[in-house]
């Protein structure tokens, strides 16, 4: 329904630091909760973190809680996941969803539209 896509992924070291970006080319995210998944090989897809449409809720994983943080620039049409201290375990793909809703976070909602993802790997 929203065409996403996400940069910033890389090749980092433990401890290390990225920022993710998800942006929606020709159309705006206003009205949409945000969220960034992350697929580790051989895994299934799992919420990260999510925002509300307003920005005001946000929702997280507990084992990236201390280490993550979701934001969201209006302005700029642009969602953010800044991810600190990097562990290899974080490693795989980081997708960018949306769905229409103007309420709380919530990791565990179906989203609805999915960006092709960016790849994180943390390696020494």
């Amino acid at each position: 329904q929203l065409r996403l896509v996400e940069s910033g992924g890389g090749l980092v070291q433990p401890g290390e630091s990225l920022r993710l970006s998800c942006v929606a080319p020709g159309s705006t995210l206003d009205g949409y909760e945000i969220g960034w998944f992350h697929e580790a090989p051989g895994k299934e897809r799992e919420g990260v973190s999510c925002i509300s449409s307003s920005g005001l809720s946000t929702d997280y994983l507990n084992s990236v809680k201390d280490r993550f943080t979701i934001s969201r620039d209006k302005g700029k049409n642009t969602v953010y996941l800044q991810m600190n201290d990097l562990r290899p375990e974080d490693t795989g793909v980081y997708y960018c969803g949306a769905r229409s809703y103007w309420g709380s976070a919530d990791c565990e909602a179906p989203y609805t539209s999915w960006g092709q993802g960016t790849q994180v790997t943390v390696s020494s």
